[in-house]
């Protein structure tokens, strides 16, 4: 599956880290990542909101340090959403 043909995330499991600090968002990650791939989901999609970017910064840096990830891109429609795509 290409992360650009998605047009619709509501059937994807999803992380949503407003409210976190750097130090949690990256711990939740983590935990939500392990658990999408013991469930063996593909597709996950990352809510870290718009604001000051922080989290966003703090989500799209730990994925590319996974090994675990394929790919991930800022949804089109929603800048304050990241699709991920996992190594199943």
């Amino acid at each position: 599956m290409n992360l650009n043909d998605i047009i619709f995330i509501d059937q994807f499991p999803k992380l949503d880290l407003h409210g976190l600090d750097r130090d949690c968002a990256k711990l939740y990650i983590k935990d939500f990542i392990n658990d999408n791939i013991k469930m063996k989901n593909e597709i996950i999609v990352i809510v870290h909101g718009v604001g000051q970017g922080i989290l966003k910064e703090t989500t799209h840096q730990y994925l590319t340090n996974n090994k675990h990830i394929i790919d991930f891109k800022t949804f089109y429609y929603n800048q304050g959403c990241t699709i991920v795509q996992l190594k199943i």
